[in-house]
């Protein structure tokens, strides 16, 4: 371990002694180590005029920029310093951090894929690795699937697709020997089965035997959880069940479901569901991920609808329960056919009474302490202007099938593979800024919507009546950041959650609010610990003080930063001054002269909570701040 210890250091200090301080960088360098930020940027920048420029000091501007959160300039170079020779691990991650900043998330996550092959245990690495969670942000909004015709599809009607035991199973009228079916001059449906190849395709077509398929319509399958029981629906004209038009002596059936026995020689022992009626059609059967529940269609008495979505028990030993339909959230007095349970208990299903592009759409909700979810349009490509069905989905893989009859497919019906690119459920946030005494809406604020990670989704303007909008993820928690000349920034947690739209108001305060007689009260300006380098946090609220100094040119600051009790007095009396220190390069960095504002470190000797030994991280935060004594000038009294 000594010795791999000692080769890597020996390999950091010849990979940096090509690129060390010279001669030429003495007065840069010392600005930077005095914490004088915004001049070493100054000379490093000359030096680079004159042609000096090489990989230590693009890598010093982009620590300089950094430590004051000028992302631009700091991502700039970290890009040259790299390019020039640069590979310290810890300057990929902090240029990592620099592209977040700016949005640019895919070159972010290259440079995070550097860092972590060249750091594979550290804690960042791993959970980056882990969840990369701002893929899904890039992807082309409303196309949140890729969709590919089956190579199977016939010219026919085909439609379903359900996946057991290395077997799919769809349904189909190309089967030539059955009569036509007079509604599509089609032969009537039958079941047949492939065997899925190890490359993926479907192979070896089957037509489930005469024990399945009749010579009438057999409907779209499903399997218990152990696969050893299919359900399906059938046209009762097998059962010799029907209605007979006195008139025109047209004969018509209903349909049923039926479930079958997998044994040494396929599926056989078919037995009718005892919920059937002659009366009524149950049809589009699927079973519980856990196999306690049937869901169908019917269109039995006492629905919303022509058809609506039922649900029953289902018990061990196959006996179902009394139906009970879904209710009016997911019934309409459209048809509501065709439902689908997945593995996290999300309930799709195909719909013309609810909102969409046209025919029957796909839709989803889910049931949380016997309430239903939001019905949710699945969107495009999954839904077309034609009819969008029988749709399933592995949750885990996010692949499965549907079934659509849209332009450009093979036949009447044909089944599409889906792969799902991005999370479905999305949230509308709509923010309304307010003026706090006048309750006027503000317009031309600028408002950020932040995730839990610090990173900016999106960067919006206010219209006419002081209001923004952005589409997140269902269940994301964000934060609104607002910021508007002449008034005081302001932020607002936002909850995550899975309803359609979030309407939140946030008031901003006149400017002049946080200047009192002897100081400018700013919220707490927080560091991370032991660290002095500014964060989009302590950003936030110093450009507050900017502000306030740009419009009174005169005021003059004294800027005290102070510590936790956290290390030693020596300790935490430097890393205050670092703090100080940084924080006025901060308000210097944009365009306050530098005779305007001076500090210091206070260490731990002025605690704003005194906690002795046992303090909570909160308070250890509440300790590590900064504090602002105007010493001149500011509105006259």
């Amino acid at each position: 371990m000594k010795k791999i210890q000692l080769f890597i250091f020996a390999i950091l200090l010849s990979s940096t002694s090509v690129f060390a301080q010279s001669d030429a960088t003495k007065k840069a360098d010392k600005h930077f180590a005095k914490f004088q930020f915004v001049d070493a940027i100054e000379a490093y920048n000359k030096l680079i005029e004159k042609g000096e420029g090489n990989a230590y000091i693009y890598s010093r501007l982009a620590e300089a920029n950094y430590n004051i959160f000028s992302t631009v300039e700091s991502e700039k170079w970290y890009a040259k310093a790299l390019e020039a020779g640069a590979s310290e691990p810890e300057m990929l991650f902090k240029y990592s951090e620099m592209l977040k900043a700016n949005g640019k998330y895919e070159a972010s996550n290259v440079q995070m894929d550097i860092f972590a092959s060249m750091r594979p245990a550290d804690d960042r690495a791993v959970m980056y690795k882990a969840n990369p969670e701002y893929l899904s942000k890039i992807l082309d909004k409303g196309k949140k699937f890729n969709v590919q015709s089956l190579d199977l599809n016939s010219k026919m009607s085909d439609f379903g697709g359900t996946l057991q035991d290395g077997k799919l199973y769809i349904t189909s009228s190309r089967n030539a020997s059955r009569k036509n079916y007079g509604w599509n001059e089609e032969p009537f449906l039958d079941i047949y089965e492939y065997t899925v190849a190890e490359d993926g395709s479907y192979q070896a077509e089957n037509l489930l035997d005469g024990k399945i398929n009749t010579k009438y319509h057999e409907g779209i399958v499903s399997f218990t959880p152990d696969g050893k029981t299919m359900f399906f629906s059938r046209e009762s004209f097998f059962e010799n069940i029907y209605e007979k038009d006195s008139v025109s002596n047209t004969k018509y059936s209903v349909l049923h479901l039926f479930k079958a026995k997998k044994g040494s020689n396929g599926f056989s022992e078919v037995e009718a569901l005892p919920i059937n009626s002659q009366n009524y059609s149950i049809k589009n059967p699927t079973i519980s991920q856990d196999g306690s529940t049937i869901y169908f269609a019917s269109d039995m008495p006492g629905g919303f609808g022509k058809f609506d979505i039922y649900k029953a028990t289902l018990d061990a030993n196959g006996n179902v329960g009394t139906p009970v339909n879904m209710g009016q959230k997911v019934n309409t007095e459209g048809q509501e056919m065709f439902p689908y349970v997945s593995s996290n208990n999300t309930l799709y299903f195909s719909s013309t009474g609810h909102l969409g592009l046209g025919g029957m759409d796909v839709f989803y909700t889910k049931e949380i302490d016997g309430k239903l979810a939001p019905i949710r349009n699945v969107g495009i490509p999954i839904n077309s202007n034609g009819d969008d069905f029988a749709f399933r989905m592995n949750e885990e893989t996010g692949e499965g099938f549907v079934s659509s009859n849209r332009e450009g497919g093979k036949g009447s019906d044909d089944i599409y593979a889906i792969k799902k690119l991005q999370p479905l459920c999305d949230v509308l946030i709509v923010a309304t800024i307010v003026d706090n005494k006048t309750k006027a809406p503000i317009a031309g604020a600028s408002a950020s919507l932040v995730d839990s990670k610090g990173n900016v989704l999106s960067t919006k303007t206010t219209n006419a009546e002081g209001k923004v909008e952005y589409i997140v993820e269902c269940d994301t928690d964000t934060e609104l950041q607002v910021t508007m000349q002449d008034y005081e920034s302001n932020k607002l947690a936002i909850a995550g959650d899975d309803v359609e739209e979030v309407a939140v108001e946030l008031a901003l305060d006149p400017i002049e609010k946080i200047i009192e007689v002897e100081e400018v009260v700013l919220r707490p300006i927080y560091f991370d610990y032991d660290k002095s380098n500014i964060t989009a946090k302590a950003a936030f609220e110093l450009d507050n003080l900017v502000q306030v100094m740009n419009k009174y040119p005169d005021m003059v600051i004294y800027a005290t930063s102070h510590t936790d009790i956290r290390a030693s007095n020596k300790y935490n009396d430097a890393l205050s001054d670092r703090r100080a220190k940084t924080t006025v390069q901060y308000i210097i960095s944009k365009g306050i002269d530098a005779t305007r504002i001076s500090g210091a470190g206070k260490g731990e000797r002025e605690l704003a909570v005194d906690c002795g030994t046992n303090c909570t991280e909160e308070q250890h935060q509440l300790n590590r701040r900064s504090e602002f004594k105007i010493l001149s000038g500011g509105p006259k009294k």
